[in-house]
């Protein structure tokens, strides 16, 4: 080897040295024990629980329409529901919430109307309520027939005890999920999917939001990680819509 050809090679073992110790320092940053945003992503764009929640209801679409019932406000309920929807009730636990046509807890509702609602969406709510058995009975007592609840619940997922402090009690399988609803909706009225991945599960816990990360690191499933899971239950005595 010349001498000249042996300090390009130096020079390149040089260079691919400095940007691999790059490399490295910008993983360590990105790896932090600290998250980038504490807001779930909403201070940077989408968060990326909503792109699979979205996505979900979304493809579910065709079941929002009747008459819906919404925990908090009726914006998925518009959203994708549209023309279909004849009549948006919306849930909320307490009082003052100005949309809230019930207020009520799920897990001790005699109140709500029996067979009342042709759907009802409930995203990202099940893991506040402790008794979840209870509130899947209420959830499939107060359906009509042939109705049908849309749910998602949190997977891999960081606690919020900002909103409501000391409630947060849960996060959910595929398994854990289709055995709950199973149980009061009949094995072969529930649908139950995984969505996410190793690399969505830890952009989410770091606070990313979907704009910072490519929709085909999102679109890829993996089982192992899952960030959200999503339930369509269906009660029999009806037809299915």
């Amino acid at each position: 080897m010349t001498e000249g050809a042996l300090k390009v090679l130096q020079s390149s073992w040089r260079l691919w040295g400095r940007r691999r110790s790059r490399r490295a320092l910008a993983l360590r940053l990105a790896l932090g024990p600290a998250p980038v945003s504490r807001e779930w992503g909403f201070d940077r764009g989408t968060p990326i629980d909503r792109f699979y929640i979205e996505g979900f209801l979304r493809r579910c679409s065709s079941d929002v329409k009747g008459r819906v019932l919404e925990v908090g406000d009726d914006a998925y309920t518009r959203r994708f529901g549209g023309g279909r929807v004849d009549r948006s009730d919306v849930l909320h636990l307490e009082e003052g919430n100005p949309l809230a046509t019930f207020v009520a807890d799920l897990t001790n509702a005699g109140h709500l109307p029996s067979e009342a609602f042709d759907c009802i969406i409930l995203t990202q709510t099940l893991q506040f309520i402790y008794d979840v058995r209870a509130a899947s009975g209420t959830l499939h007592r107060i359906l009509r027939p042939g109705g049908t609840l849309l749910l998602t619940v949190p997977g891999v997922t960081r606690i919020n005890r900002g909103e409501w402090p000391g409630s947060w009690h849960w996060s959910f399988t595929t398994d854990s999920a289709a055995r709950l609803f199973g149980e009061t909706f009949g094995p072969g009225n529930v649908a139950v999917e995984g969505h996410g991945n190793v690399m969505a599960a830890c952009a989410f816990l770091y606070g990313l939001a979907c704009e910072d990360v490519r929709r085909s690191d999102l679109d890829r499933r993996d089982p192992e990680y899952q960030v959200i899971v999503a339930v369509r239950a269906v009660k029999g005595g009806g037809a299915a819509p």
